[in-house]
């Protein structure tokens, strides 16, 4: 199994993870000249950009650790794009999560971090 099958793999169990939690799906794998977003989705009221981030073990570092200050900008970049190019608006609640799948734990981590230009 190649490392893109893997990821699809556990993106959709992210996806159905955060459906059972109440958000809505609005696009998965955005993708622009700024990066990729795994899953754009409502929560409530807000508009949630979500990275995955899945890892076998903890031997390479938790799978939280890869989102680092450069992966920040780049999904920041990436959803301002993703708003200005649907028409969203600068008042519209945000939030970037992070889901990380570490063997077969999952969690959500809601506003792990704040745009980063």
């Amino acid at each position: 199994m190649n490392k893109r099958h893997i990821g699809q793999e556990y993106e959709q169990r992210a996806v159905d993870y955060i459906t059972n939690m109440g958000y809505k799906i609005i696009e998965r794998n955005f993708r622009n000249r700024m990066g990729e977003i795994d899953i754009i989705a409502k929560d409530g009221e807000y508009l949630v950009f979500i990275e995955v981030k899945y890892r076998s073990s903890s031997k390479e570092g938790h799978p939280t650790e890869a989102v680092n200050l450069a992966k920040q900008r780049r999904i920041t970049k990436t959803a301002l794009y993703y708003c200005d190019g649907n028409g969203i608006s600068e008042y519209t609640p945000m939030r970037f999560d992070v889901i990380s799948i570490l063997d077969d734990d999952i969690k959500l981590y809601e506003n792990a971090f704040e745009a980063v230009m």
